[in-house]
């Protein structure tokens, strides 16, 4: 359920009852001390001031009106005009057990489904899968993952770079490792090694680069001999992406690939409906849409060159199908589309003009979520230690061995299947918490020290307190945390303020999920859980559960109690898909 949604609808309703326009803003917000209650309702304040009367008058009106009965046990008028809104203990708990037994922790699901199509990882597949990949990929399926959760249906578009220029130089020199009698797999073992030899040979070898731009012709024309070789290339590289997505546990497939060459088919018709309306025009030799909503401060427009002058088509056209095939064939309601902020004026084109030809009708949301980069220490773009772009799988890697020293540290006594088990959740969990912590438009500092700390906002902090909860199941003789056993639905009891604080917390976790959603920040949800994980801590230790002298029904409440926060926390770390464990 979403509190804050429920609490803002009651005011609203006592606003106008009070004499307030009916679009007031209520100002709800949650509290920051529990003393000012646990919400506040700030917007009579701003009314007021239109109104030009008393705030705390009007305020005092407010109240009057406002009818929390059974949902607050106290609702109190605070300085000038602030509502605090003191919420009854015995209605969170009821809240908790209406949301026991739901899979969805009483999420609602969207009444109305929206069609969300969302654009993310999208690598080159001339090269393998860098750093500077992580953050799309990761950001893009936590984003994800809180559609789904929220009830939505997400259509996944990996937008990979499957064409252009640079593939008639590569097929060039896989034909001749062929020749040699080389077997594809082996060549493309080591796709950087081999996309570096291809460019010495390009820039260097007489007769090579003409070679490579016939490869282009013949490609583009559908010569068959020349797409076998390009379809190996493809199938091979695809395959390394694929171990990388499975490593980074997301949740992109081999179907979700809709790279550039699917619009090849589609990039004459734009041009030619760019040009029959008079979109675009022809400007030395090339087309071209000059964007007047875009012009500079001397009133020159911006310039968005679509077709080149030789015919070749541009990253500008392929966007411009994608818009349309995902607005049509998809018939999406709304369109993500998760690239580093560099990019952010180019997709700022792409939508005008999209909008503009009709590729993409006014009731198509489209987003493009620009990111920042990920950053050394010396605050620099991440970079190996001579200067050359690290690869994804070797971080991921190192990652995991970091984490497994770190733990083989804590507990010696794991085997070596069980060590690299955790090692793995808790590697590749800390490298994508540390990540999706951050504001997603912030660059950010990569540490490793600092990600694999069992202390603060981190993967290993969760992942510990998870683990925790599910130790207090073991020593209280439940197998293992389900609502049957623990029987939510009846035993919660809200009694201690640390208790008040938890249930408060699980039962924003819609509107948090909301703001993820809306926002594009899974930042948001990163800071619920820790917050959640930080208020378990302190509920754990003011608040036993299996001492001796504990009373049955409040021990039984409490162990209810701990089963909800072991669901928000795996459920949370689901969506930003980090792994939990039963024992660390």
């Amino acid at each position: 359920m979403n509190i804050r949604q429920l609490l803002a609808d009651k005011v609203i309703t006592a606003m106008v009852a009070a004499g307030l326009p009916e679009d007031t803003n209520p100002a709800l917000s949650i509290s920051s001390r529990p003393q000012f209650g646990d919400y506040q309702a700030n917007g009579v304040m701003g009314a007021a001031k239109k109104l030009k009367t008393n705030p705390r008058e009007l305020a005092l009106k407010v109240v009057e009106q406002l009818d929390l009965s059974g949902i607050a046990s106290k609702i109190e008028l605070a300085g000038p005009g602030f509502i605090n809104i003191h919420l009854d203990p015995t209605w969170l708990a009821a809240q908790l057990h209406n949301i026991g037994e739901d899979k969805k922790l009483g999420v609602t699901q969207q009444e109305t489904p929206q069609n969300v199509v969302v654009d993310y990882s999208a690598p080159n597949l001339a090269k393998e899968m860098h750093v500077g990949h992580l953050r799309s990929t990761i950001i893009g399926d936590a984003v994800v993952g809180a559609l789904e959760f929220r009830g939505n249906k997400v259509i996944r578009q990996n937008h990979m770079g499957d064409w252009g220029t640079q593939f008639g130089m590569l097929i060039a020199h896989l034909s001749d490792k062929l020749l040699g009698q080389e077997v594809a797999e082996t060549a493309l073992a080591d796709l950087e090694n081999f996309y570096r030899e291809a460019k010495v040979r390009f820039d260097n070898e007489e007769g090579f680069a003409d070679r490579a731009r016939d490869y282009v012709v013949k490609l583009q024309s559908g010569d068959t001999d020349c797409a076998k070789l390009w379809q190996q290339f493809i199938d091979i590289s695809i395959a390394h992406s694929e171990e990388i997505y499975t490593k980074l546990n997301v949740t992109l497939t081999r179907k979700d690939i809709m790279g550039e060459s699917s619009y090849n088919h589609d990039l004459s018709k734009v041009i030619d409906e760019l040009m029959a309306q008079e979109i675009a025009v022809e400007d030395q030799g090339a087309k071209v849409v000059f964007i007047e909503e875009m012009a500079n401060k001397d009133g020159d427009p911006s310039v968005f060159i679509v077709q080149k002058s030789g015919g070749g088509y541009l990253y500008a056209t392929t966007d411009l199908s994608a818009c349309r095939y995902r607005s049509g064939k998809l018939k999406a309601d709304r369109i993500i589309i998760f690239t580093d902020a560099r990019q952010s004026l180019h997709f700022k084109q792409v939508e005008i003009v999209a909008r503009k030809a009709g590729f993409l009708p006014d009731t198509v949301g489209y987003d493009h979520c620009p990111f920042g980069m990920m950053m050394g220490n010396d605050g620099k773009p991440f970079k190996t230690r001579t200067g050359g772009t690290i690869k994804l799988a070797e971080l991921l890697d190192e990652a995991v061995t970091r984490a497994s020293e770190v733990i083989r540290e804590k507990n010696p006594d794991y085997s070596e299947d069980k060590l690299n088990e955790i090692a793995c959740k808790v590697g590749i969990g800390a490298v994508k918490f540390a990540d999706l912590s951050k504001n997603r438009t912030s660059d950010y500092i990569f540490n490793w020290k600092t990600m694999l700390s069992f202390e603060g906002a981190t993967a290993p902090y969760l992942q510990y307190a998870y683990s925790r909860i599910q130790s207090i199941f073991s020593k209280a003789n439940v197998e293992k945390a389900s609502t049957t056993q623990i029987n939510i639905a009846t035993s919660i009891k809200i009694i201690e303020p640390q208790e008040k604080a938890l249930a408060l917390k699980i039962l924003q976790l819609e509107d948090v999920i909301d703001a993820v959603i809306s926002e594009c920040t899974p930042n948001l949800l990163c800071n619920y859980l820790y917050e959640l994980a930080s208020l378990y801590m302190s509920f754990y230790e003011a608040c036993p559960i299996l001492k001796d002298g504990i009373d049955e029904d409040v021990k039984h409440s409490r162990l209810a109690l701990c089963q909800l926060i072991s669901l928000t926390l795996k459920s949370g770390l689901d969506i930003l898909g980090i792994e939990v464990m039963e024992r660390m």
